[in-house]
């Protein structure tokens, strides 16, 4: 159980959060020496029914939907339809977890660098021992990659690129994914918004103790393609209003890593519970668009608006 929990918690890293994931993409594109073959992995039901969950908040002057999103997606999921569609042509705010805008790119790539990145004449694989080295070289061996393509990434940003290399070659793309969908399609003149800095995003992971980047890194890296299954289930959760399920498989995946829940969900969405009371004083209607991981299972962002007096109803 603890492998498994250890993979859902990547690959939820990965379909559910953004931040570190959106500059992965190019990380990934950059980084492997060699072609990475397509994961043999089923992919999405062909059933999928395209109704991921939206909720709202409202007072007399303002209303704020609340939608969860997957940061990648493979092509023809439908989810864009009906009261998503409505919410956002009907806002006047969009609000994201982090600037998204085509003139944030650059700054996005250059904190990547910055903080993503070991010290000269240090290597990844040399802070691991030899039982770890042989688990990640073998690793990447199922890949095709050889052992030496992230030796100069620290462990937080390996765990992400691999899982981003590895989705890629399912046919997971951030092309396809909500925010993108979203920046595309949004309503002319609508105003921005952003509920943290990539700064503060980057170092949810890259301020975790050393050991804990390598365990998080490594029981992933064990088995990469094992993600893929899982971040299938989690989309299909998704893209189904599955809230329940996909919560439950949230929390597991974080009962073997309960700092980085702590850091990646539960005081983040505590801190936005906060923004949201804010904005409440403000009228109009505002569209907020994060990670699905944070409005499902415990300590959601809606318990904590709760905790504030806020009832949110869920409207698909």
């Amino acid at each position: 159980m603890k492998l498994r929990s250890l993979i859902t918690t990547s690959a939820a890293a990965l379909a559910l959060f953004s931040g570190p994931t959106a500059i992965a993409q190019d990380q990934a594109e950059n980084s492997w020496p060699t072609p990475v073959p397509a994961a043999e992995a089923p992919g999405l039901p062909d059933d999928a029914t395209g109704v991921p969950a939206l909720w709202k908040l409202a007072d007399e002057d303002t209303t704020v939907y609340l939608f969860g999103t997957v940061h990648m997606l493979p092509p023809g999921v439908p989810w864009n339809t009906g009261p998503v569609k409505d919410a956002l042509a009907s806002s006047d705010t969009l609000v994201t977890e982090i600037d998204i805008t085509p003139g944030a790119e650059a700054e996005i790539g250059e904190m990547f660098q910055a903080k993503g990145m070991l010290p000269q004449g240090a290597t990844l694989r040399g802070l691991m021992n030899a039982e770890q080295r042989a688990t990640y070289e073998a690793g990447l061996g199922k890949l095709g990659m050889p052992a030496e393509a992230f030796d100069q990434m620290e462990p937080w940003l390996v765990a992400i690129v691999l899982g981003q290399v590895v989705a890629q070659g399912a046919g997971f793309n951030p092309e396809y994914g909500v925010e993108e969908v979203l920046e595309q399609t949004a309503p002319a003149g609508i105003e921005r918004g952003a509920l943290e800095t990539i700064e503060f995003q980057v170092s949810v992971f890259d301020e975790l103790p050393v050991d804990q980047q390598l365990l998080y890194l490594l029981d992933g890296a064990a088995d990469p393609l094992e993600g893929i299954k899982i971040l299938n289930d989690l989309v299909d959760m998704w893209s189904q209003g599955r809230v329940e399920a996909l919560g439950e498989l949230m929390n597991d995946g974080f009962e073997s890593h309960p700092n980085l829940g702590e850091r990646l969900l539960y005081q983040r969405n505590a801190n936005w519970a906060e923004w949201i009371d804010d904005r409440m004083d403000a009228p109009g209607t505002v569209f907020i668009a994060v990670g699905a991981g944070h409005l499902a299972g415990e300590r959601s962002v809606q318990d904590y608006l709760a905790e504030r007096g806020f009832e949110t109803t869920r409207v698909q």
